[in-house]
């Protein structure tokens, strides 16, 4: 059996051509935008949010399994990237782009799906969790696998990564996107 190739979805291809072209190099690996696009379609009649769309690939990947009765809102603080990843889905009123802190999210919530891969993650962890719907699916990407536990990260405890990890309202786990980079993966128990 000849493996398939795996198809970059069409508005993943032009979202990463704006990145390149506005020189923006953080935007989401296709090992992560696989799982967004799993999490966007296990909730096809959800409201999908993103703090930090970037040049909108993360977007575009979770716009890539979005349901015909879903509904996508991204946050960026950069106004020309929002402008530029608006752009790419001007076409689907499904998809709202909006320019500013990943703050603008919390009039939005509860979220059934959350990348949160931007402003929150870090800076405001209790208030990510709270904007998750019951049953809603959190994704936290760019963690450096740890084979310990706790989880370290450049030799101390990643308090970051283990208050995720053990939030008493998450149902959660780490899993490898590449052999050295890891997703926190969690869902909000009713």
């Amino acid at each position: 059996m000849v493996a398939a190739e795996r198809v970059v979805p069409p508005r993943v291809a032009v979202a990463e051509r704006v990145a390149a072209e506005a020189g923006f190099q953080q935007g989401c690996i296709p090992e992560v935008g696989r799982l967004l696009r799993l999490a966007a379609a296990s909730k096809p009649h959800g409201l999908v949010a993103e703090s930090g769309t970037g040049a909108g690939v993360g977007t575009a990947w979770l716009h890539s399994g979005l349901g015909a009765g879903a509904r996508l809102i991204t946050a960026e603080r950069d106004e020309e990237l929002a402008r530029r990843a608006a752009e790419i889905f001007a076409d689907d009123a499904r998809v709202s782009v909006l320019t500013g802190d990943w703050r603008l999210l919390e009039r939005h919530a509860p979220f059934d799906v959350f990348f949160c891969d931007g402003g929150g993650k870090r800076d405001a962890p209790e208030r990510v969790v709270e904007l998750l719907a019951p049953g809603g699916l959190l994704i936290l990407d760019d963690f450096t696998p740890s084979p310990h536990w706790p989880p370290r990260f450049g030799g101390e405890v990643d308090e970051l990564r283990l208050f995720y990890l053990t939030h008493p309202a998450l149902e959660a786990t780490e899993v490898l996107t590449t052999p050295v980079s890891s997703a926190v993966v969690a869902a909000r128990r009713a």
